[in-house]
């Protein structure tokens, strides 16, 4: 498996791509489609991302030392801004989410780009996952 250097390395090249953000909200959008379906069972209210304008449902599941994520939205700009965080922070341990430097969003002009909402929205959406990470390293710890 890639490192989270290099999946992020590999997000900023398929951003450089494009010559606008229009394009690359269209690319958001379509990466949004590829998306895993989130089980309907965490589409409820315990599983919202706090300080998201749009409805944001995740999910993290420990299995064999990593944490694997899944999640959805009600927007689609929203669920593909949540496919690049998953696509770089799912399937890794703990300690890798808690220590990951998300440099790729600076670098590919995300968060510039985004509504002053929709980036509040980006820093819960992160928030919430390393708070999981961190809730499963103390856990793991303790065993």
């Amino acid at each position: 498996m890639t490192n989270i250097q290099e999946v992020q390395r590999e997000i900023v090249n398929e951003f450089t791509l494009f010559d606008d953000w229009m394009e690359r909200y269209n690319y958001l959008i379509e990466l949004s489609k590829d998306l895993p379906v989130i089980d309907a069972k965490y589409k409820k209210n315990d599983y919202l991302i706090r300080g998201c304008q749009s409805k944001v449902w995740l999910n993290a599941e420990y299995k064999d030392h990593k944490i694997i994520l899944t999640a959805d939205s009600d927007a689609i700009i929203t669920k593909g801004i949540i496919a690049l965080l998953i696509r770089v922070l799912s399937n890794r341990t703990p300690q890798e989410i808690i220590n990951a430097d998300l440099k790729f969003i600076d670098e590919i002009g995300l968060k510039q780009n985004l509504s002053p909402t929709r980036a509040n929205g980006l820093l819960s959406m992160i928030k919430q996952i390393k708070l999981y990470a961190i809730a499963y390293d103390a856990k793991e710890k303790k065993n």
